[in-house]
């Protein structure tokens, strides 16, 4: 890649249509296939028609949406898109949003509303005095928590020391009396709990219709890890593995996974509007403000921004209630289709069968030993599907996610064709 492209800078200009095919002629070794429908590394879903062209759009548009005075059409589109959102989710009406650039920022963004109504709540006003000198604020975390959750309360100044971690509810999930326990053991302190909506590797839920109103009860501050999840909600057969889960106080999640929009569409979402704002709002005499039009810029840490909530509104218009509710259950249905044809395989074992779209196999060889790398090696080098990796309890497994709108019962079936393969291969290799 780097020898088609100049070494420094010309110092003349090129022609604009130069620039864009040399850009585009050194990238093309170095794209990845994440638009495929038998793409299932990590956690990507592909691009809606319609969410990629008004991605496109966004940028044509070139639109600032920071306040309704700096883009009527953007603030305009970004309520819409926010309301549709929360319909989608059912989550409550009243709740507030904001549109960010991934998950990560997303639980910044929720967590700067949590950090200061706990902190209000002791008397403390963090935005105005700062974290010096502050009450500690103790955070009580699933223990498979995301690693973006522990960035984000560094980046917030709570520290990762702050947290308490939780089990004790079954593989993946929190236990009451554990959540019971810890909440004491915080003797009335600021405290913040942060549950999952769709562990990474497991696919568990947090029980959020007993755990929410147990922390709650203490004064704590409930939220949850909806990076894709969340979207469990939209689908009336997946719906009970999240029961509850609108009770909590805040909710992170990303269009890029299962909403399936292009990147830069994070969300964050909570029921304490004027916590959010609080956290969030900045003035300066030489700005219009304050009218009818909800001003992006009150919600969310950005001050220049594109308009990043077309994708979404878009994705959601040409799913709707059904397609979206469709896309959700199809993803699952692929995902243990592609786990039980995988681990009927010679040589493969399950660690964790899908119970939503996620789920992990281990690979041994005739010997026993863990050949799960040389497996995931084989498979993506054969070009037919990709997948990637994680250690599980010490061993390397293989994880599946599956996100792609496109996946279709074919992807499956080659998927699985593949990875017999190539585990044929090398353990057929071993033994020679």
């Amino acid at each position: 890649m780097l020898a088609a492209l100049p070494s420094e800078l010309p110092a003349r200009g090129l022609d604009p249509s130069e620039v864009v095919r040399t850009i585009a002629r050194a990238a093309e070794p170095g794209l990845m296939g994440n638009l495929s429908g038998r793409f299932f590394a990590w956690v990507k879903g592909g691009a809606l028609p319609a969410a990629h062209a008004t991605d496109v759009l966004a940028t044509l548009w070139d639109q600032n949406v920071v306040l309704a005075a700096t883009s009527p059409a953007g603030a305009v589109l970004e309520e819409v898109a926010g309301r549709l959102l929360l319909e989608a989710l059912h989550l409550p009406e009243t709740c507030a949003y904001s549109f960010t650039t991934g998950c990560q920022m997303s639980h910044a963004t929720a967590l700067a509303a949590a950090r200061h109504h706990v902190l209000a709540r002791a008397g403390w006003d963090v935005e105005g005095d700062g974290l010096f000198g502050a009450p500690p604020i103790c955070v009580l975390a699933n223990q498979h928590r995301h690693s973006s959750v522990d960035r984000a309360l560094r980046l917030l100044g709570i520290g990762t020391a702050a947290i308490v971690p939780m089990s004790g509810g079954g593989a993946g999930k929190v236990g009451a009396r554990e959540l019971e326990a810890a909440l004491a053991a915080t003797q009335g302190a600021p405290t913040i709990v942060i549950l999952n909506a769709g562990d990474l590797n497991l696919g568990a839920s947090d029980d959020f219709a007993t755990l929410a109103p147990i922390a709650q009860a203490a004064g704590a501050w409930v939220h949850v890890d909806g990076a894709f999840g969340l979207w469990l909600n939209a689908s009336p057969r997946f719906r009970h593995q999240v029961a509850g889960i609108e009770l909590c106080d805040s909710w992170a999640t990303d269009g890029h996974k299962w909403l399936n929009t292009p990147y830069d569409a994070g969300m964050a979402i909570t029921r304490h509007g004027e916590a959010l704002k609080a956290a969030m709002r900045m003035t300066a005499s030489y700005l219009t403000e304050g009218g009818e039009t909800r001003d992006p810029m009150d919600y969310t840490p950005e001050w220049s921004r594109r308009a990043r909530a077309l994708p979404t509104l878009a994705a959601l218009l040409e799913l709707g209630r059904d397609g979206l509710a469709a896309l959700i259950e199809r993803c699952c249905d692929h995902a243990l289709a592609i786990h039980d044809g995988i681990v009927a395989l010679e040589g493969a074992t399950s660690i964790a069968r899908p119970v939503m779209n996620q789920g992990m196999i281990r690979f041994h060889d005739r010997s026993g030993a863990n050949i799960s790398d040389a497996v995931i090696a084989a498979i993506n080098a054969s070009g037919e599907a990709f997948f990637s990796g994680t250690t599980w309890q010490g061993e390397r497994t293989m994880r599946i996610s599956v996100c792609n709108w496109q996946t279709n019962a074919d992807d499956v079936r080659r998927t699985v064709a593949a990875a017999a393969a190539a585990l044929a291969r090398l353990r057929s290799a071993v033994t020679a």
